[in-house]
């Protein structure tokens, strides 16, 4: 078993005090050598820590402190997405984002309609077609570029964050609610680039009492598929999430 020290800093936040879901899962996942990784959100990730990861032969684990935040397992994954729309009808579908007129997060790195181009994704998944499907463009810009890909393609972690929150918007608001993260699986089969036009597309599974399984993908220029995810979404009193 090894050690290792990551932190989340501000900008990718989810709620306004905590790191957004699938940025920290993609974080943790990079400890786990598989194709595809599964990865449980125990508790809000808090941000400006030093967390601590524990790698072993079945995974990885997130503490802050003595608290258990998450744990990351490689997982069989298989999901079939929708046909990807075209950019110009993931623009059309964005324009009926429901965070333009009420947003529980404005300013989550991903999905916050508070954040800035080169701040945030502002990732905006609309209705796309009679089928459920919804849809968003999205152009990675040169601050998500990961080092290690001499800053042409995105870090995958940027690639998990991007199939968060469509998650979140592919079934509708409940009364009196926020959504959150559980649980996400997600298997990266390529890169994007910087400057690419890419579709993010969702669309929910099942539902069960305040559960919600979504998948969602993340599609290249090309139209190719370079990342999957399913997410698993709670229901929770409003009341009990911080929203400053």
């Amino acid at each position: 078993m090894s050690e290792q020290t990551i932190e989340i800093t501000p900008r990718f936040c989810g709620p306004p005090r905590s790191g957004n879901g699938g940025y920290v899962s993609g974080r943790l996942a990079a400890f786990v050598d598989a194709p595809a990784v599964g990865v449980r959100l125990l508790v809000p990730p808090p941000l400006e820590r030093p967390l601590v990861v524990w790698v072993s032969q079945e995974g990885a684990d997130l503490f802050n402190g003595e608290t258990k935040v998450a744990w990351a397992r490689p997982v069989d994954f298989e999901l079939v997405a929708p046909r990807a729309p075209s950019f110009e009808q993931a623009e059309r579908a964005a324009r009926r984002f429901r965070g333009f007129e009420e947003h529980v997060f404005p300013g989550c790195f991903v999905c916050g309609t508070e954040r800035a181009e080169a701040d945030g994704l502002r990732i905006f998944p609309g209705p796309c077609g009679d089928e459920g499907l919804f849809a968003a463009p999205w152009i990675p810009d040169a601050s998500l570029a990961s080092p290690s890909a001499k800053g042409i393609t995105i870090g995958p972690e940027i690639a998990w964050a991007a199939l968060d929150c469509p998650g979140a918007f592919a079934f509708p608001q409940p009364p009196g609610k926020v959504i959150l993260l559980g649980e996400i699986q997600a298997a990266i089969s390529g890169s994007v680039s910087v400057g690419e036009r890419c579709v993010l597309t969702s669309w929910e599974i099942e539902v069960s009492g305040r559960k919600h399984l979504t998948g969602s993908a993340l599609h290249a220029e090309s139209g190719e598929c370079r990342g999957l995810a399913r997410g698993l979404w709670f229901e929770v009193d409003s009341d009990a999430v911080p929203r400053d």
